[in-house]
Parts: C-alpha cells; sequence; structure tokens
C-alpha cells in the first residue's frame, strides 16, 4: 500500500499547487461562419491561466486574409478573439492548421459553418495541427471528436477522479462496485443532458464547491469504515454515487457548454460526449483495481498507512473546497 500511497501523496501535492489543476484542461475553441459568400467571421477562444496565454493562432492558406475586428477580451479561463477572415474561394477544400499547438498539450475545437447551412466538427491536437476542410460534413467527425473530448475530459477532470478512486477504496466486491459505476454515470448523464438541453442547470461555483465537498465527505467514510463503523455509504454505496453523481453532472455540463456544440448536431455530440466519459473513467477504474490488487499482493498493509489515503483524498479535496467557496 505504501508505493500507492506514496504516488498520491505527489499527485496530491502537485495538484494542489494551484486551483487551475482541480479541473479538467479545457480545449481551445476555432468557431468559423460564412456570413457572405467567401467572407466569415472568425471566433477564436485560447485557454489561458493566471499569467499566461497559450501562444497558439489559427492559420489559412494564402489566398485568405485574416484581420481582427474587435480588441480580445480576458475571461476567467480564456481570452476571446474575433477577426474577419475574406477568400477568394470557398474555405471548402482548404487547409486549416494551428501554429505552435504541437508545442502544447491543448486540443482545439474547430465548428465551420457555412453559408449553405453546412457544418463540420472536429478536433486538431499536438500530433495532428492540420487538416483539409472537407466539403462535405461527417456524422463520424462529430462522434469521434466529442468521443475523445469525453475521454480528455474525465481524465484530466482531477476533481472527478478522486471522487471515483474514493469510491473504489469504499466499495468491497466487484459487483457492488459495478453497481456503484453504475449509478454515478447514470446520475451525472441526467444532469449533464438536462443542463446541455437547458431543461435544468446550476451555477457553476457552488456546483464546483459542493463537487470538493463530496469528495471531503468519501473521505471521512472511508476513515469511518477503516474504523469497524458501519454507515449507509458502506452498506449501499451506490445511493450515494448516484445523489452526488447528479452534481457532478453539472460539473461536465459546464465544461461541455465551454467546450462548445455543433447546434444541427447536438444529441450526437452529447451522447457521444457521454460515451467518452465512460470509457475514460471505466479505464481509470480499471488501472485502479489492478494496482490495488498489486498493492495488496506484494506490498505489507499496515495501520498507519490506510490512513494516508483517505487524509491525502480529503486535505486535497478540502483545499479546493475552500479555494473554490473563496472564488464566489
Amino acid at each position: 500500500m505504501r508505493l500507492f500511497l506514496i504516488t498520491l501523496l505527489v499527485f496530491s501535492s502537485g495538484l494542489g499547487s494551484h486551483s487551475l489543476f482541480a479541473h479538467e484542461v479545457r480545449p481551445a475553441f476555432l468557431q468559423i461562419e460564412e456570413q457572405s459568400p467567401h467572407h466569415y467571421a472568425v471566433l477564436w477562444k485560447v485557454p489561458r491561466t493566471v499569467d499566461k496565454v497559450l501562444d497558439i493562432q489559427p492559420q489559412f492558406e494564402k489566398s485568405f486574409t485574416l484581420s481582427e475586428t474587435l480588441p480580445p477580451r480576458i475571461l476567467e479561463a480564456f481570452v476571446l478573439y474575433n477577426y474577419q477572415l475574406k477568400g477568394e474561394k470557398s474555405i471548402a477544400n482548404t487547409r486549416l492548421s494551428i501554429d505552435q499547438l504541437n508545442t502544447t498539450g491543448t486540443d482545439v475545437l474547430v465548428v465551420v459553418r457555412l453559408l449553405n447551412g453546412e457544418q463540420h466538427s472536429f478536433l486538431l491536437q499536438p500530433t495532428r495541427n492540420s487538416i483539409l476542410i472537407p466539403e462535405t460534413p461527417s456524422k463520424w467527425n462529430v462522434a469521434k471528436t466529442y468521443i475523445i473530448l469525453g475521454i480528455e475530459h474525465i481524465l484530466l477532470g482531477f476533481d472527478h477522479l478522486l471522487f471515483v478512486l474514493a469510491l473504489v477504496l469504499i466499495t468491497k466486491g466487484f459487483k457492488k462496485l459495478l453497481k456503484t459505476i453504475t449509478a454515478f454515470t447514470l446520475a451525472h448523464s441526467i444532469t449533464l443532458s438536462f443542463s446541455v438541453l437547458g431543461i435544468a442547470n446550476l451555477p457553476g461555483p457552488p456546483v464546483e464547491a459542493v463537487i470538493a465537498l463530496s469528495i471531503v465527505f468519501l473521505a471521512l467514510e472511508i476513515l469511518k469504515i477503516q474504523k469497524g463503523n458501519s454507515t449507509l455509504t458502506s452498506k449501499k454505496p451506490w445511493i450515494v454515487a448516484f445523489v452526488f453523481g447528479l452534481l457532478h453532472g453539472f460539473g461536465f455540463a459546464g465544461a461541455l457548454q465551454d467546450i462548445g456544440l455543433p447546434q444541427k448536431e447536438i444529441p450526437l455530440a452529447l451522447a457521444t460526449f457521454n460515451i467518452g466519459v465512460e470509457l475514460g473513467q471505466i479505464l481509470f477504474v480499471l488501472v485502479v483495481l489492478v494496482l490495488l490488487r498489486f498493492i495488496r499482493s506484494y506490498v505489507p498493509r499496515k495501520n498507519w498507512t490506510e490512513k494516508l489515503a483517505p487524509y491525502a483524498i480529503g486535505t486535497l479535496a478540502a483545499f479546493w473546497l475552500i479555494d473554490r467557496i473563496v472564488g464566489f
């Protein structure tokens, strides 16, 4: 258990250095909307931290001219740029690239809307920073894009991962764990869908604070279970997973709304984003289970080392909780 706990503590101390790392890293967003033949309005949304903006820029073919129309607007996590793009021909079948993207760890979601009503969505990544804009839109491109975004969202959403880790440590038995993870999945899928479709919503900052509080609660539950106390969480962890999963779904929705959705493919994008989140979550749970099995088989267990995991989880979550409340 010691190796696992040391890894967790290092992980926690690194993430605790700044509140930004409590959340997933959001991709950049490029929207290109045709307003008249060969004339386009371009919205370029670039991620930022407190003191740094990513030095990346869209690049078009030489037959196009890009000019700024409004001063940059600085938001909490992004900087917004507005441009006008003029060309001698349609942007379809031309190459788009993102300069310097290969030097970052950030993706770029691109949405292209044409006058004829067609809409394209695709994802550019550091390993693939250019694309030939297709003439005909593809549903597969939308599905692939949002599956990847969903996987990245959960694997880089450290607070959600910490909650799932606590559930794995609490739940005894594979069947009970499967039921618990399924309840969490169902709950956050419901509220994610409701929020994106405008059926129900909650303000982001309080939701993020309660997500951190949910992790603190699970850390305390782990300590109670280690002392031999029987709690609702230990008996029926799927109930707790479902209740808090509803709140986590609103957290997922906030990130998805920041990313953006293709207006003509909202159901497909929403469904495939959910699939991506679940694939990432399953991958994480499998890795944790394999690691725990290895540790329990080959590393001697001691009472004080058992307590390090919930204390590390609870301390980091408490830091996030205070930081998010202060940020209201």
